[in-house]
């Protein structure tokens, strides 16, 4: 037999209703929260010598060491990886904030990059920027 049986009329589907809807309700209360992915504000991209340095300006609400956004990639047309920028700790109290790459050796004739940023509880940000390179 269902929840809904003849027997339990319209006082037991409200309180059926009821339920659910507290249940609900706690469990989007108790779940972990997804914030706002990382999000690229900027990016300059410079040649020095025979390498390139890369700077990148973020945001991000990070809340401390339990989540913040902990580095940026820089990527070819293809997805492949050409360079990662690791970020050593949270930035809570500085937003924006711009960190750079530097001695960066990209393949002969690369004239676009992708960046890319990481949050240490999201993973990937879906958004990534395309950067044309002036030779």
């Amino acid at each position: 037999m269902s929840a809904f049986t003849a027997g339990n009329g319209y006082d037991g589907r409200m309180r059926q209703i009821a339920l659910a809807l507290a249940t609900a309700l706690i469990s989007s209360l108790t779940a972990p929260a997804r914030a706002a992915e990382p999000t690229i504000l900027g990016v300059t991209a410079t040649k020095s010598g025979i390498s390139w340095r890369v700077d990148v300006t973020l945001e991000h609400p990070d809340t401390g060491w339990d989540h913040y956004a902990d580095g940026w990639e820089i990527l070819n047309e293809k997805g492949e990886r050409l360079g990662y920028r690791l970020l050593h700790h949270p930035h809570v109290n500085e937003q924006p904030f711009t960190r750079s790459l530097t001695n960066l050796d990209l393949p002969d004739g690369t004239r676009t990059i992708y960046i890319r940023a990481h949050c240490s509880v999201d993973g990937w940000a879906g958004k990534k920027i395309h950067v044309d390179l002036e030779p």
